[in-house]
């Protein structure tokens, strides 16, 4: 078996963290077996070594080795990608193809970003890890193959399978063994000697003399945080080697080449739970408010109902106060809107009489007792407007509270903008 410092440099593999070392040996370990293995870590740490080592010191190592990044192929064709589609399958299936895991037959297939499969293809997926079996698209013939499945993520896969976003049991299919892969920030000691490694590869790929940190750069170097990981340490010291001049670099020029958020680049942990909850309280109260007001409608219709068939003229006129004040509360009639007004012209024309005032006992009391003959008036005077009766309705009252326009409003029962703006359309 190859030692672990043959295996760093045949892959070019550089760094002495331990848990980079953990995880070279758990591949090493595992890849004479058949077994599925999941490597987890943040972009752009190097997951893709892990794969290769996994087929070069395997029983599998003359077979194929293919890699398939499951993020980069649209979800309509992945399903024909991996397992193959016949003939007419679909739209522009003009031959019958052979996917991956039959050309594959044999090998290795390493599937990165698995975690952003789609769920029907996670359920294909399964069957092959389960039993090597599988369907071309288009196709109800059953074929087999022997493929070591080799997958690779970034994201958290507890929170994907809470979120349902990824099966449960396909992730314990394929993370037999899991491997993990350590962020660069917590590989400090590895993070200069791979700056040097980049810095002399581009010396010589671009001709030109091997850039050098100092003491304060490579000190700035160690403590920043590094969130694009490995892929990021390469393509800044690919950017200062074309274009500083001056090969000796400074913390100054080095900090010129990082993101401002050295200091704050933490993980953060955004919860929606409270927005959830917040749309749901809402939601709630939209609901409640709806079924108030149907409530409301619901006792102005048996109210009316009640006016038209009861005789008890004094039970209506109460259960009316008591409806009004219940929609109305006790706010002023100057601060009730439109629709209120608009309410409350309907509830006139609805129930013809007047709102009770307490301080005019002896009116109300000659309304009641008149109730009959308005009825008889009304079967009498077939021709009588709806209009006209309000037109009357709204003269006797201004007459009997000598032109105010406050108390005839009460009187009413409407607001003394709605009374007013009466006046002015019967040019009383």
């Amino acid at each position: 078996m190859e030692s672990i410092q043959s295996i760093k440099q045949r892959f070019e593999i550089i760094g002495q963290d331990p848990k980079l070392n953990r995880a070279l040996e758990k591949a090493m370990q595992v890849a004479p077996t058949d077994i599925s293995v999941l490597v987890t870590g943040e972009s752009g740490v190097g997951k893709e070594a892990i794969p290769k080592i996994i087929h070069a010191l395997s029983h599998r190592k003359h077979a194929k080795y293919i890699a398939v990044n499951c993020g980069a192929i649209p979800e309509g064709t992945i399903d024909s990608e991996l397992f193959g589609h016949e003939k007419g399958a679909f739209t522009g299936a003009t031959q019958t193809r052979s996917g991956y895991f039959e050309v594959a037959d044999g090998g290795t297939i390493f599937l990165d970003e698995v975690g952003e499969l789609p769920l029907t293809t996670q359920v294909r997926l399964l069957r092959v890890l389960e039993n090597g079996e599988f369907l071309k698209v288009g196709s109800s013939q059953v074929q087999k193959t022997d493929v070591r499945i080799v997958a690779a993520t970034n994201v958290n896969m507890f929170e994907a399978i809470k979120k349902e976003r990824f099966r449960e049991d396909l992730y314990y299919r394929l993370s037999t063994i899991e491997i993990n892969i350590p962020p660069l920030r917590e590989r400090s000691e590895d993070i200069h000697l791979l700056f040097r490694k980049f810095a002399s590869d581009f010396s010589q790929k671009y001709k030109m003399p091997t850039i050098r940190l100092d003491d304060q750069a490579v000190s700035l170097l160690i403590k920043y945080r590094w969130p694009g990981n490995i892929r990021q340490l390469r393509n800044i010291a690919e950017q200062i080697s074309v274009l500083e001049e001056n090969r000796t670099i400074t913390a100054a020029t080095l900090s010129g080449y990082l993101p401002n958020n050295t200091s704050r680049n933490l993980p953060a942990v955004v919860s929606n739970s409270k927005s959830d909850s917040d749309f749901s309280n809402e939601r709630e109260i939209l609901y409640k408010v709806l079924f108030d007001m149907k409530g409301d409608l619901n006792d102005l219709k048996k109210l009316t109902m009640e006016l038209l068939k009861n005789n008890d003229s004094q039970k209506v006129q109460k259960d009316n106060e008591n409806l009004i004040r219940k929609i109305y509360g006790n706010e002023d009639e100057e601060d009730i809107d439109t629709e209120q007004e608009t309410q409350e012209e309907s509830n006139m024309k609805l129930l013809h009489l007047p709102e009770p005032k307490q301080e005019d006992a002896s009116y109300i009391q000659d309304s009641y007792e008149d109730k009959y003959h308005f009825a008889e008036e009304i079967q009498e005077e077939e021709t009588l407007s709806l209009q006209e009766k309000e037109v009357e309705l709204i003269k006797k009252s201004l007459e009997r509270n000598r032109g105010k326009r406050k108390a005839a409003a009460s009187e009413l029962g409407i607001s003394e903008r709605t009374l007013y703006r009466k006046i002015k359309q019967y040019d009383l």
